[in-house]
């Protein structure tokens, strides 16, 4: 059950990206590559195009605890601000409020990064102590990556969701 799931997931997220790639792209930009599948794929991130790089979470946000979301979100977010690469980077999900309420929160790092050795050591590599919750690096880099709602471009992504709050 747990391996169908996986590819349910993965159905989703390539469903997502190719139903957002139309509405995304300008005219004169071109898809070096995409990567369909969540997860590790063997690429640095979801999307690149001539013009920028993007991570896409398709994840209906509750607004409860959803620790492992938020710290996907935060390792998408550091990933594409410290990537260095002169094109646009893009963050793109399933509304903002949740996201936007994540990264100005006072979440310690230390717990955002407890799961993920590699991006922790990046990031104290990169930082050492000099930031120690969410919204302190979140402030220092918003104007990095743009965090852009997508849900209009996947609305059967979020159809239970609006039926819910009717």
């Amino acid at each position: 059950m747990k391996r169908v799931t996986g590819q349910v997931n993965v159905l989703i997220h390539a469903m997502g990206i190719l139903a957002c790639l139309p509405r995304l792209l300008e005219a004169v930009e071109t898809v070096e590559y995409v990567s369909l599948g969540a997860g590790n794929t063997g690429r640095s991130f979801d999307l690149e195009t001539s013009h920028r790089v993007a991570e896409f979470k398709f994840i209906r946000w509750r607004g409860g605890p959803e620790s492992i979301r938020q710290n996907q979100l935060f390792k998408d977010f550091y990933l594409l601000a410290r990537s260095k690469t002169h094109k646009q980077k893009c963050l793109y999900v399933l509304g903002t409020e949740y996201p936007l309420k994540f990264f100005n929160s006072r979440r310690a790092l230390s717990s955002v990064l407890s799961r993920h050795d590699k991006v922790a050591k990046l990031f104290r590599s990169d930082f050492g102590e000099h930031y120690e919750v969410v919204r302190d690096y979140y402030h220092d880099h918003k104007d990095i990556v743009k965090i852009e709602d997508v849900s209009s471009y996947v609305p059967d992504l979020i159809a239970d969701e609006i039926a819910e709050s009717d």
